[in-house]
């Protein structure tokens, strides 16, 4: 005899695919998603090349000291080639030379490279041309003045119009700017000091106020 439970209904399970709502609403969580997540991508990607560049300016600084250390308390750019140093190479304006004094320094050329730069990387410092640089050059910094420019960021105007290759006279009631190049329209400024500071428009004109010079030469690549 075959018994039935009462109110038992034959189950019957349906398989289905997604509707045309479900599938849009999908979409648009996705597409919502990506908008969120790209820009912090963004800003985490430009974040870790200003970082880099930082860490590139600190290693030169802390090079530029070395060299000091062994000198008499100068750095290259006031002592002769015929001392090892980069003197004469001033008026050039050719700013790689000045960075070539610290080769025994500094371990790679690739350091004077900014990752947010488009110019091509410099394998080894003795094919480096200015075009392998991403930071100038200030040829007067002078360690027991802090506040001097010693390097930094190429990407700088002048009264509004972009600063050139070769030696550029910088006078403190200059504006001076970032260009929107390499880390969109701020930049880096390595100290007499051996510090860094990450420094916008306003901050970089301050920078140059307080050099304690009326004139700053900067070698630009």
């Amino acid at each position: 005899m075959d018994f039935k439970r009462s109110g038992s209904k034959e189950r019957v399970s349906k398989i289905h695919g997604f509707t045309l709502v479900e599938l849009l609403l999908i979409i648009v969580i996705v597409v919502v998603g990506v908008g969120f997540l790209l820009p912090a991508l963004w800003r985490s990607k430009v974040k870790v090349r200003r970082d880099q560049c930082i860490n590139n300016l600190k290693q030169a600084g802390i090079c530029f000291r070395i060299w000091n250390s062994g000198s008499s308390g100068d750095f290259p750019m006031q002592y002769s080639t015929n001392q090892e140093g980069s003197k004469e190479y001033i008026l050039g304006g050719n700013a790689f030379r000045h960075f070539q004094c610290l080769s025994n320094e500094l371990a790679d050329a690739k350091v004077l490279f900014c990752p947010t730069d488009l110019r091509t990387r410099a394998t080894n410092f003795t094919s480096l041309q200015n075009s392998n640089v991403s930071y100038f050059v200030a040829v007067d910094a002078d360690e027991t003045v802090p506040s001097m420019l010693l390097a930094g960021d190429r990407n700088l105007m002048t009264n509004g119009i972009a600063v050139d290759t070769g030696l550029a006279a910088v006078k403190t009631n200059y504006v001076m700017d970032w260009t929107e190049k390499m880390h969109n329209g701020q930049g880096n400024i390595l100290f007499a000091d051996g510090h860094v500071g990450q420094l916008d428009n306003m901050q970089l004109q301050e920078a140059l106020i307080h050099t304690g010079t009326n004139m700053n030469r900067l070698a630009i690549p």
